[in-house]
């Protein structure tokens, strides 16, 4: 708890007072020792004191005041109670403000309590105060700093009439002019009009003050900033030639205002010199911000209250930029500031006009990155920006996608940089950002691609319709032919339970190497539960936490999105998924939109099963896949049908397909036995019992899951915990015909070894 020096002069204290034979260790002893601890010693000098009359003051108290222990008793110096008062509450404030170590500063100031102490009458007697020391700890403000802040104070009434006001500007604002021919501000490149309005709204004679409002990263600083670098330029209208532009930095206007008033004088003062000068315009970016500050706690006077007697008269010009949420939710409902200000919305440049925005600042970031940029490099950055940057707006997401293809090159070797950046880069950035492949797809991804539909039919048997219709869909939009409105693929896999469904999906995401995103419809039977997806209206529980359904696509933009068993929901789900299949899009409690255009909805259900497993009637075999159809077109409604890209209906799976799955579930079995040094040998009419025993046309292949499981795996358990497979081996299974069960043969691992010996 004790830092190590205020360990070091306590010790040194505690060995003088016994070398002195003291009977007690006073507070007087603690305060000198303090005088040669680092931190108290600079927190008096910060407040004045002179340290070598201190000690020799303290030296000469100790000396009279001080009992000696004399020569015959041999007892320890003592600490007196006011000794461990000061040290305890010095720890108790320590722990209080969060800190973990005590220093020498925080002992001195726990000194000040023991009032009735000749150490603390010196203090005093010297000047210092506890709220001098404190100051000192926290802000590290010496005394002779506060007189100087308190005479300024005192003074800014009479600094207001003088006809200066340059502290005043350099402190708190930015001159932008400035900053313009330093070249430190990107040129204007567009936004005409909402330039000539703003030029026309400061040459009022009354409520000469424009409000930009626009969406984040559309540009409204950049029109101040650029209105500024005109002027400096030349090209602007004859009356606002000569004009400055000043930048309001409204944290630095409130730092280090401790007492009441403090912020009135210092934003008066500067609204003072602003006034004086007739051709000065005060940007305040983030307008909302000045209302409220500096308010003291319930009171009415901030900054917005003190501007509005100078924004009315148009005896100052300032310029604002806001969003529309903060004017809609704070800047509006001040009704006296807003009908001051005069609202020009700043919209989102189209793409054509965000070319040209970046063409004239290509030079710039050219210069920064030592790079060059390709016009079909800025081309792709605005139309990928534009499709897969959806949270963000133009020009702000398409100028950072060019600004970090420059960085990334950067961080390449010299010898191996590239200095041109083209639209591979660009798709390669865009991919990081947006979390998607990249649309100019490798080779072997186009291999992947290509292959998509046999490497699906190798891991899941029978359903060669459904696998080609969703790898047709895939290649569709991975080519750009797809709507862009829409989601990858919606479809509906409808049929028996255990046919693959669910496993063809599965699979899919891990071939396209995305996420798979689940969701269990049996727990949105209620319809209550359905807000889940979307998040919780305002007033309910959960109301800030967003969607489970929405908050996952938000996260993960390119994904397979299963909802399994859709027939069990409740309808109001149907009703949510229509405008995610019409249009791409599902906006959550907060607003927020979640962007499906690059999602593959897939939906399952059992509806209609029962019509196909009806027993025909006769010699012939009847097909009843018609009659399923029908009963899929009572559980949903056209509206949600007609915007799926198809309904596919997967077919029970024939004993020949079963065989298959069974020499796939012995494959997978083999892959676990392989970490445990145990190879598996399966005859093939022992795979033909297993087959046989495990088929079951209306449930499918789960059933074969079980019987391998109770069949193979669990004899192979025992063997592998308790038997002769502990240290791996060999495992052949055959069938005994005669009793209609399997075989085992456990081959241990050193009688493998064994083997192999007599065989060499």
């Amino acid at each position: 708890m004790l830092n190590h020096e205020l360990e070091l002069s306590l010790n040194v204290a505690f060995a003088k007072a016994r070398d002195n034979r003291h009977e007690f260790m006073t507070v007087e002893h603690l305060l000198l020792a303090l005088l040669s601890n680092k931190s108290a010693r600079e927190a008096l000098e910060a407040c004045k004191v002179d340290l070598a009359v201190l000690r020799e003051e303290l030296e000469v108290f100790i000396r009279k005041t001080t009992p000696i222990l004399p020569e015959n008793v041999d007892r320890e110096t003592q600490p007196t109670l006011s000794f461990q008062r000061v040290l305890q509450r010095a720890v108790f404030h320590v722990q209080s403000s969060g800190k973990n170590e005590v220093s020498g500063a925080n002992v001195l100031v726990a000194i000040f309590s023991e009032q009735e102490s000749h150490a603390a009458y010196l203090l005093r007697k010297h000047d210092v105060s506890r709220l001098d020391v404190v100051n000192f700890i926290s802000h590290g403000i010496s005394k002779e700093d506060q007189p100087n802040e308190d005479l300024s104070d005192m003074n800014a009434q009479s600094q207001q009439e003088m006809p200066q006001g340059d502290d005043h500007m350099d402190n708190f604002t930015t001159n932008l002019n400035q900053l313009a021919r330093q070249g430190k501000i990107d040129p204007l490149i567009g936004r005409q009009a909402e330039l000539e309005r703003t030029i026309q709204v400061l040459c009022r004679r009354r409520k000469n003050n424009p409000l930009l409002v626009g969406e984040s990263g559309v540009g409204k600083t950049a029109i101040a900033e650029g209105l500024a670098w005109r002027i400096e330029q030349g090209d602007v209208p004859d009356v606002m030639k000569g004009y400055t532009i000043y930048s309001l930095d409204i944290g630095s206007l409130l730092a280090g205002t401790k007492y009441r008033g403090d912020f009135e004088k210092r934003f008066k003062a500067l609204l003072k010199t602003l006034e004086k000068d007739e051709k000065s315009i005060l940007f305040i970016d983030e307008i909302h911000t000045i209302i409220g500050a500096g308010a003291a706690s319930g009171g009415q006077v901030d900054a917005a209250n003190l501007i509005k007697p100078l924004l009315s008269g148009g005896r100052i010009r300032v310029i604002g930029s806001t969003t529309y949420q903060e004017f809609s939710n704070i800047f509006e409902k001040d009704r006296a500031l807003a009908r001051r200000f005069q609202k020009i919305d700043v919209t989102e440049p189209s793409p054509d006009e965000t070319v040209l925005i970046i063409k004239g600042l290509r030079q710039k970031y050219e210069a920064h990155h030592d790079v060059r940029y390709t016009n079909k490099a800025i081309q792709a950055a605005v139309d990928l920006s534009v499709k897969y940057i959806t949270d963000r707006h133009l020009p702000d997401k398409a100028i950072d996608v060019i600004d970090e293809a420059g960085a990334k090159t950067r961080l390449i070797a010299p010898s191996k940089r590239k200095k041109t950046i083209n639209v591979s880069d660009i798709e390669s950035v865009v991919a990081k950002i947006a979390r998607i492949p990249e649309k100019t797809v490798s080779s072997s991804d186009k291999s992947m691609l290509k292959n998509l539909d046999n490497q699906l039919k190798m891991l899941v048997f029978g359903q060669d319709q459904a696998i080609h219709a969703l790898s047709e869909s895939i290649k569709m939009s991975r080519a750009g032919l797809s709507q862009d409105n829409k989601p990858v693929g919606s479809f509906l896999f409808a049929g028996p339970t255990g046919v693959g469904k669910t496993e063809v999906t599965v699979q899919l995401a891990k071939a396209l190497n995305v996420k798979l995103l689940r969701f269990d419809m049996s727990e949105y039977m209620e319809r209550h539960t359905v807000s889940r997806l979307i998040g919780a209206p305002p007033g309910y529980v959960g109301f800030d936490q967003g969607g489970l359904l929405t908050d996952a696509v938000i996260k993960n933009p390119y994904s397979v999105v299963l909802l399994d068993e859709i027939e069990k929901a409740h309808p109001d789900v149907f009703n949510i998924l229509l405008q995610v299949m019409d249009n791409g899009t599902l906006t959550d409690n907060n607003g927020r939109k979640a962007d499906f255009r690059n999602v593959i909805l897939v939906m399952t259900t059992n509806a209609g099963v029962r019509e196909t497993q009806r027993k025909s009637i006769g010699f012939t075999e009847q097909d009843n896949s018609t009659d399923a159809m029908v009963e899929i077109k009572k559980a949903f409604s056209p509206e949600f049908r007609n915007r799926l890209d198809s309904i596919i209906w997967f077919n029970a799976l024939s004993p020949e397909i079963i065989s298959m799955v069974v020499d796939k579930f012995i494959v997978e079995l083999q892959v676990q036995l392989d970490d445990k040094g145990v190879s598996l040998e399966v005859s093939q009419e022992a795979r033909q019992w297993l087959c046989d025993k495990g088929y079951d046309s209306a449930m499918g292949a789960r059933p074969m899951a079980r019987v391998i499981q109770d069949n193979l795996k669990k004899p192979l358990a025992n063997e592998i915990l308790f038997g002769s497979l502990v240290n791996g081996g060999s495992v052949s299974v055959t069938l005994d015909k005669l009793a209609g069960k399997l075989n085992y043969e456990f081959i241990s691992q050193e009688k493998l070894a064994k083997n192999e010996d007599t065989v060499i």
